[in-house]
């Protein structure tokens, strides 16, 4: 597939990026309380979710597990551990409180387990800078 799969594997950083952006934001604040904490830490992540996110992209690109629901899956597991040990260690050090980073973190592990199962299963059904759908 060659330089095809960088057009998605792009794509699909920006959107996740997106959604998962608004989520740390729209957590930050409930949690804290202070809407400008929120924005924050939802910004300060977007430069290393965005670099996280692609390189986690690109190796499973390259792990040999079919396209199913068990792949999207264990997908979002990996993702989420990457992504909460992210945010925690950025909302501690922006709130200056370990018990904030790690509460944020939390309610993400919930939230956004849900939100990346979701832009996965979507994105599957897209062939956007794909020339044909990998079977293996």
């Amino acid at each position: 597939m060659g330089d095809v799969t960088y057009k998605i594997h792009l794509a699909k950083t920006i959107t996740w990026l997106a959604v998962g952006t608004l989520d740390t934001i729209l957590l930050s604040w409930l949690i804290t309380g202070n809407p400008f904490t929120g924005l924050k830490i939802g910004f300060s992540e977007v430069v290393t979710k965005m670099v996280l996110y692609y390189f986690h992209e690109r190796v499973w690109f390259k792990i040999a597990i079919p396209e199913s629901h068990k792949r999207h899956l264990l997908k979002t597991i990996s993702w989420r551990i990457i992504g909460t040990l992210d945010t925690i260690v950025l909302s501690w050090i922006i709130t200056g409180n370990p018990m904030t980073g790690l509460k944020i973190g939390l309610l993400e592990v919930i939230s956004k387990m849900i939100l990346y199962y979701l832009h996965e299963r979507v994105w599957y059904r897209i062939n956007f800078g794909l020339k044909r759908r990998k079977t293996s």
